[in-house]
């Protein structure tokens, strides 16, 4: 049984302070042997000819270099090659992985986190990311050393190479998403690529579509990911379409595997907006799978009456996109995501894409040559207050004085105006996350500052 202090996997993938544990490089060798091992012996005869092969790919940060070096010459010592993309949005590799034939694929990759994190993601040969039982045998072999007398010598050495055309291929991927009839033409679209992996990806799509398009935090130094600008900063993206009178807005994260749109007026369009837009279109074209949308249980409420009064359900799962493709895998599903803009569209990717994610919008608001304000009406938000609580350590909260009490008190009353709380540690970032959600905003606020003055007195950094 392995114990917790061998545990490096966390909700998505490894993550961490880069050049620290587990995100060093001395950990990111041992990784890329022991995933090298497992993905070589999970098939014994390589979907591809000849060896074993494995993706590569990286966002911008300057630690990414460093990992990138670490991994692939633990790839090698095991005899698997590795294939370099270099700088390439998260579903670009899911979908490199798939185009290529290769055998598995790794992103280095922090996503929304600042440049001094980083962290490793895993894919499966089809694009999708890892199960338990395959992160377990990983993790496993990091720690066991249980493989660390296979040493091939000579000719079984893996071999590195670069793949030239892997962001085209991914590029021309994303325009299939969006249907031939149309183009974007008559739209000024603004994006924020947030320094990060779409900072040529996004752009170009946009603008080989037919759209004019402005541009903006294109310019990744290694250490600008993320900083005051994309997903994380969707005031930016909403000012800068007030600015220039733009159509609408489109805000990336710094592996674009999550997207935040704005519309023609500046309000800002999340996740719950896309997925009622988009999962009430898709019911009126009957092309939503068993007409269920997948959201998580950090949606807004107001999803639910409006999917059901167009004929379908909503099924919620725990916060993180694996548990929404598990549910959607498990249960033949086409469409789900999450608030914070993680959205899978399973009738073109595996995992969340930002760009698809935006076309499939774009897609309506030509075809049905309505602005996306007008789109977002579809239906109703409840009140909610999402605050996060940055914590020094995640004492459980049953341990802390007074917490799950007031928690107690809060829940009953909100429950009776039909709303909900939930309150949870984020699996990615030293943070608490306290959902309340209801008719009535001035009992929401109450209870939301009772609960974190008291999480901040106790643990609050």
């Amino acid at each position: 049984m392995m114990s917790q202090s061998n545990k490096i996997f966390g909700t998505d993938g490894v993550r961490g302070k880069a050049n620290l544990k587990p995100v060093d490089a001395e950990t990111a060798l041992k990784l890329g042997r022991a995933a090298g091992h497992v993905f070589k012996h999970l098939n014994p005869q390589a979907r591809g000819f000849g060896r074993h092969k494995i993706v590569l790919g990286k966002d911008t940060r300057l630690s990414g270099y460093m990992l990138e070096n670490a991994l692939s010459s633990g790839i090698l010592s095991i005899g698997v090659d590795v294939l370099f993309i270099g700088p390439v949005p998260t579903p670009g590799v899911a979908y490199v992985t798939r185009s290529l034939r290769a055998d598995a694929g790794i992103v280095i990759t922090a996503s929304h986190n600042p440049y001094d994190d980083n962290g490793i993601k895993f894919f499966r040969h089809d694009g999708y990311k890892l199960d338990d039982n395959i992160e377990g045998q990983i993790e496993d072999l990091v720690f066991s050393g249980a493989i660390e007398k296979i040493r091939p010598t000579a000719g079984e050495i893996g071999k590195a190479v670069r793949i030239d055309d892997a962001l085209g291929r991914y590029i021309e991927y994303a325009k299939a998403s969006f249907p031939k009839h149309l183009t974007l033409e008559g739209l000024r679209i603004v994006v924020d690529c947030a320094h990060g992996a779409a900072y040529k990806s996004t752009p170009c799509v946009l603008r080989e579509l037919g759209a004019e398009v402005l541009a903006y935090n294109i310019q990744p130094n290694g250490l600008n990911i993320n900083l005051d600008c994309g997903s994380m900063y969707p005031e930016l993206i909403c000012r800068m379409v007030r600015e220039y009178r733009a159509d609408l807005g489109i805000a990336h994260d710094g592996d674009a595997d999550r997207v935040l749109l704005c519309d023609e007026a500046g309000a800002l369009i999340d996740g719950d907006d896309i997925m009622a837009i988009c999962g009430l279109e898709m019911l009126g074209e009957g092309t939503l799978k068993n007409k269920t949308l997948v959201a998580t249980i950090m949606s807004n409420a107001g999803l639910d009456p409006a999917i059901q009064a167009a004929g379908g359900k909503i099924i919620r799962t725990a916060v993180g996109d694996k548990n929404v493709i598990d549910e959607m895998l498990g249960g033949d599903y086409n469409f789900g995501g999450e608030q914070s803009g993680h959205l899978i569209f399973r009738d073109f990717s595996t995992t969340g894409d930002g760009l698809v994610s935006a076309l499939q919008i774009l897609r309506i608001v030509k075809s049905q040559n309505r602005p996306l304000s007008q789109l977002a009406r579809c239906w109703t938000r409840f009140p909610q207050l999402v605050t996060h609580v940055r914590v020094r350590e995640k004492v459980p909260f049953e341990q802390l004085d007074g917490v799950m009490t007031l928690v107690a008190q809060a829940e009953a009353e909100v429950k009776a105006c039909g709303g909900r709380l939930l309150l949870r540690y984020s699996g990615t970032e030293p943070k608490a996350r306290l959902l309340l959600e209801g008719r009535d905003r001035a009992v929401l606020e109450r209870w939301n500052k009772a609960i974190c003055d008291r999480i901040k007195k106790q643990v609050g950094e």
